[in-house]
């Protein structure tokens, strides 16, 4: 059993809430746009780490992290990048994938919108956590939690930071 947290878009934001939350997983899962080795030391420092880069990631988290990642946890495939839509609408490097891999779970970021999805299609189950940074549109900051156990997904959780100040995009 391995409990998971899956964030994205951090955009170099790292706060004492998301740090409870990383302390309390076993793993924690970045879908890209980091903004700065800092997030993901801090995080490394609390909890193992499994990470993608995004758009707005430079050189040194492009050297670290690959844009695209697939494992296998307690029996469940995952396939990881930033960029790579939902269901019936999968950017064209996430759909290649999908179908050489037949990934369990599917996992992109970049929209900054939450979303869950089961594609019956390819038959996976689709997560983008939102956004945890405080760079972008979205006005309430999310990440994804749940529990990975014996080749199920279980006791999935949104959790919702406080939202921004849109007005000055805090």
């Amino acid at each position: 059993m391995k409990k998971i947290l899956l964030l994205s878009d951090t955009h170099g934001y790292l706060d004492d809430i998301m740090l409870k939350y990383i302390k309390q997983a076993d793993e924690v899962w970045h879908a890209g746009d980091i903004g700065t080795t800092s997030v993901t030391d801090e995080i490394k420092n609390h909890s193992r780490l499994r990470a993608v880069y995004g758009n707005i990631d430079g050189g040194e988290l492009r050297k670290e992290f690959p844009e695209q990642l697939y494992f296998t946890i307690e029996g469940i495939k995952v396939f990881m990048i930033h960029i790579g839509g939902y269901p019936k609408r999968y950017s064209p490097k996430a759909l290649k994938a999908i179908k050489k891999l037949s990934p369990d779970l599917f996992i992109s970021g970049h929209s900054h919108i939450l979303k869950v999805m089961y594609d019956k299609q390819y038959q996976l189950l689709h997560m983008n956590p939102g956004a945890a940074g405080k760079h972008g549109f979205h006005h309430v900051r999310t990440m994804l939690r749940f529990v990975i156990d014996k080749n199920k997904i279980k006791n999935l959780e949104v959790i919702e930071l406080e939202k921004k100040d849109i007005r000055l995009n805090k």
